[in-house]
C-alpha cells in the first residue's frame, strides 16, 4: 500500500517518518553532509512511489508584515511577488499570506510575506527529491503549523506567544487572532530539563520585549505565553516561568496535545517534532515555499490519481449498468418463461375443449375452402338501395325525366333471376366486383323543340357524373344525333309534342 513520507528538516540533518494512520516510524536520520546527502538519495530512491513532504525548522528565515491595496487577481499576485522580491532579495523559497482587509474605507489588504533565505541548505535535499522522479507536495515551515495546533486546541484567539522545543533550539512564534505574525528560532545552549526551563523562561521576556520595540504590541500590555512541555519536565518549567505584569503563562501538556489532535505516537520527552510532523499531515497549513518546478512530479501524480479515479467511477458505473441489465434480462427471461408455461397451459386445455366437440362429417381443408367461399360471396353481396338514391337525388334536378323501368345487376348477373344478363342495351363489359343499374325513362318537356329536350336529358346526366364513383354509359338518347345526321328545330320527327324516350347503364364499384 502506498504510504506518505515526511521529511523534518533542521540546520545539521534530516529525519525521516514513515506516516500512516496516525502513526510516526522513523526510517532514518541523515546528516546534512555529502555522505548524508548520498544517504538521504539513496533512500528517496528506495521510496520514489512515496508522496514526500518536507517540514524545516531553521533559523534563516524571514516575516514581515506588508499592507497592500485591495486588488484581485493577476495585478494582486504581480504586487505580492514584487513585495517579495524587494523583501527577500534572490530567495527562491518564498510565500505569502492573507491576514484579512482593513475595516476602513480603502479595504487594505494585510499580507504576511515569509521566506527560508538559507538557500544552500536545501538545494541538496530537494535534488535528492526532484532527480529521482519522486513526488514532493511542498516544503512547510514549523511556525506556520503552529497555526494549526492553536486551532486544535483551541487557544490563541487574541494576541499571544507559543513556546516548543524542537531538537537543539526553542522556537517563539507570536499570533494575533490565531495568525502567525512573527517566529525565531534560538538555539539551546543547555539540554537538561531545568536548562530547558530557564531558556523558557528568558526568552519568553526577550521577545515580549523586542514585540513592544517593534510597536506590535502596546510596551505595558500584557500576554499569554503558551508553554508547550513534557509532564516529566513539567513542574520544573512552571517553578522557572513565572507571570510578570506583561507575561502570562499558560502550560500545555505535549501528551494533551497529541490525544487533542489524533498522534499515536505520543513523543517519549519535550521535543514537538513528532507533534508536528502529524499536524503538517492532517491539517496542512495554507501556504508553502516550493515553486511548481519543485512539484511537478506531485502535480502529475494528482492528474495520474484524477484520471485513476474516473476511470474507477466509469468502470463502477458500466458495472453498475452491466448488473441493471443483467437483472432486466433475468426477469425479462422469467416472465417469458412464465408467458411459455400459461401458452402451453392454454394449448392443452383448448385441445382437451376440442376433442368435446361432436364429429364434423367433413375434413378442415374442405371446411376452410367453403367458408372462404361465403365470405367471398358476402363480401359481392349488395343491394339496390345505394344506386337508387343516387338516380333520386339526379332527378330533383331534371324534372322532365320519368322512368319506365329499373334493372339492377351485380357483375352481370340479374338479380332477380340470377342468370346472366343478355340486354341489347349492355354498352360495355362490367367489372366483376362493380354494381350496374339499367334506366329506361321518358322526356316530357312539353315542348316540340329538340334543343330544349337533350338539355333537360343532359341535366339528368351531369346530376349523375357528379358523383365521381358512378360510371354513366347513355344507352339509348332521346334523339339519334350521330354526327352523319343532321338536327333541326323544325322537323316534322319533332313537331309532335310526344315523349322521347331514353336508356343509360350506372355502373359503380362495390363497396364503394
Amino acid at each position: 500500500m502506498k504510504t506518505d513520507r515526511l521529511l523534518y528538516l533542521c540546520a545539521y540533518r534530516m529525519t525521516a517518518y514513515r506516516w500512516h494512520s496516525g502513526v510516526l516510524e522513523s526510517e532514518g536520520v541523515f546528516a546534512a553532509n555529502d555522505e548524508g546527502h548520498q544517504q538521504f538519495a539513496d533512500y528517496v530512491k528506495q521510496h520514489r512511489q512515496a508522496t514526500f513532504t518536507l517540514l524545516a525548522n531553521v533559523s534563516e528565515e524571514g516575516f514581515h508584515l506588508e499592507t497592500i491595496p485591495f486588488l484581485q487577481g493577476k495585478d494582486r499576485k504581480t504586487v505580492i511577488e514584487r513585495k517579495l522580491g524587494q523583501q527577500f532579495f534572490s530567495a527562491p523559497l518564498t510565500a505569502s499570506l492573507s491576514l484579512g482587509y482593513a475595516k476602513s474605507k480603502r479595504k487594505d489588504e494585510r499580507i504576511l510575506l515569509a521566506a527560508l533565505t538559507n538557500n544552500e541548505l536545501f538545494v541538496p535535499w530537494i535534488t535528492a527529491i526532484t532527480s529521482h522522479g519522486a513526488a514532493l507536495s511542498g516544503i512547510y515551515s514549523l511556525p506556520l503549523v503552529s497555526v494549526s495546533l492553536l486551532k486544535k486546541l483551541k487557544v490563541g484567539n487574541e494576541q499571544c506567544l507559543l513556546l516548543t522545543v524542537q531538537d537543539q533550539s526553542i522556537r517563539q512564534s507570536y499570533f494575533e487572532k490565531g495568525e502567525l505574525h512573527f517566529s525565531r528560532l534560538t538555539p539551546l545552549q543547555n539540554s537538561s530539563i531545568s536548562g530547558i526551563a530557564q531558556t523558557f523562561a528568558s526568552e519568553a521576556i526577550k521577545l515580549q520585549q523586542y514585540l513592544a520595540s517593534q510597536r506590535l504590541i502596546g510596551r505595558n500590555q500584557p500576554i499569554t505565553a503558551h508553554v508547550l512541555a513534557h509532564g516529566s519536565a513539567m513542574i520544573a518549567i512552571q517553578a522557572s516561568c513565572n507571570d510578570t505584569p506583561t507575561i502570562h503563562f499558560n502550560f500545555l501538556g505535549i501528551e494533551d496535545c497529541a490525544r487533542i489532535t489524533g498522534l499515536k505516537t505520543v513523543p517519549a520527552d519535550a521535543h514537538s517534532e513528532n507533534l508536528f510532523l502529524h499536524l503538517l499531515q492532517t491539517a496542512p497549513p495554507k501556504i508553502q515555499f516550493a515553486n511548481d518546478d519543485h512539484r511537478h512530479a506531485y502535480h502529475l501524480g494528482r492528474i495520474r490519481a484524477a484520471l485513476r479515479t474516473v476511470g474507477a467511477l466509469a468502470l463502477a458505473g458500466c458495472l453498475l449498468y452491466s448488473g441493471q441489465l443483467l437483472y432486466e434480462t433475468h426477469e425479462l427471461t422469467q416472465e417469458a418463461q412464465a408467458l411459455r408455461a400459461e401458452s402451453a397451459l392454454a394449448r392443452q386445455r383448448y385441445a382437451e375443449i376440442v376433442k368435446s366437440f361432436p364429429p364434423i362429417p367433413t375434413n378442415n381443408e374442405t371446411l376452410r375452402q367453403v367458408i372462404d367461399r361465403y365470405v367471398a360471396i358476402d363480401r359481392q353481396t349488395a343491394g339496390p338501395m345505394g344506386l337508387f338514391r343516387e338516380l333520386s337525388r339526379a332527378l330533383q334536378s331534371a324534372p322532365a325525366a320519368e322512368l319506365d323501368a329499373l334493372e339492377w345487376r351485380v357483375a352481370g348477373i340479374d338479380a332477380t333471376t340470377g342468370q346472366a344478363a343478355n340486354s341489347a342495351y349492355a354498352a360495355s363489359a362490367v367489372p366483376d366486383d362493380s354494381e350496374t343499374l339499367v334506366v329506361r325513362g321518358l322526356l316530357k318537356t312539353g315542348t316540340s323543340n329538340a334543343r330544349q329536350t337533350l338539355s333537360a336529358f343532359n341535366t339528368l346526366i351531369d346530376a349523375l357524373k357528379a358523383n365521381a364513383k358512378l360510371q354513366v354509359v347513355v344507352l339509348q338518347s332521346p334523339f339519334d344525333i350521330e354526327s352523319g345526321k343532321s338536327l333541326k328545330g323544325s322537323d316534322t320527327a319533332v313537331d309532335d309534342l310526344r315523349p322521347r324516350t331514353f336508356s343509360l347503364q350506372i355502373v359503380r364499384k362495390l363497396g364503394s
